[in-house]
């Protein structure tokens, strides 16, 4: 059932939009610790209810999943969507706004760009080199810490969960990342990403201050295997919309 909703929503934001998509909608940590770091993890809403997570790159500009900015097939309007930056518990961020007009979806991956106005928070460092086979990663994001109705149990406060690089040709990852593809695929060590951790950071494990992101967050199977964007393969678009 996961890969037919799947397929179907990628088959929507292909006919709206001409990009790639790979996930289920606003896609949460399950498990997992709650979050001591990640400055530049960021919190999206829509009409001021939590819808998914992202990463601010540069001051100007966050990215997320493609696919939390559609409902029903339709671009979801600017004037909906508000940013909760600068605090691990979004009830104590700042709200940051897009800028109208100014987002940029990747052709080939489900991950968007947006601009807002200047953040003051730490950025993410972008990845220049693929994720290896068995590289343990991290995954934060604000969503569901439950399965069953994902929207009453979001989290507060930031959360993480540690995850392990695995084959795109693994059985288990059918669906979720393929040889070739933008995505790559994860199992589950500590914890899992669900609703509302869609389009969040997935980042390389290493001291405070220095990790990379390596992936924006797309699915999961809500029991083992999530899969993410990889940034090393997007990293041309990347830097041709923020200039950096």
């Amino acid at each position: 059932m996961v890969r037919r909703v799947r397929a179907l929503l990628l088959t929507v934001l292909l006919l709206v939009t001409g990009a790639v998509m790979s996930s289920t909608p606003a896609a949460a940590v399950i498990g997992g610790t709650e979050s001591t770091y990640g400055p530049w993890a960021v919190r999206m809403l829509v009409d001021g209810k939590p819808e998914c997570t992202g990463t601010a790159v540069a001051p100007e500009w966050i990215i997320s999943a493609s696919h939390c900015f559609f409902e029903q097939a339709q671009p979801i309007a600017d004037r909906r969507i508000s940013f909760r930056v600068g605090d691990l518990d979004m009830n104590k961020g700042t709200t940051v706004r897009p800028v109208p007009g100014a987002r940029h979806g990747a052709a080939d991956a489900d991950m968007m760009l947006i601009k807002v106005p200047p953040m003051k928070i730490p950025t993410a460092p972008l990845a220049t080199s693929p994720v290896r086979q068995g590289q343990l990663v991290r995954q934060y994001g604000w969503g569901a810490t439950c399965t069953g109705d994902e929207n009453a149990c979001q989290s507060p406060v930031l959360k993480q969960s540690d995850l392990r690089v695995v084959r795109p040709d693994d059985p288990r990852c059918e669906g979720f990342s393929a040889p070739g593809g933008s995505d790559f695929c994860m199992e589950k060590v500590t914890g899992l990403p669900a609703g509302g951790d869609s389009g969040g950071p997935v980042m390389s494990i290493a001291p405070h201050g220095t990790e990379t992101l390596l992936g924006v967050f797309d699915t999961s199977d809500r029991e083992q295997i999530a899969g993410a964007g990889e940034i090393s393969q997007q990293l041309s678009w990347i830097r041709s919309v923020i200039g950096k």
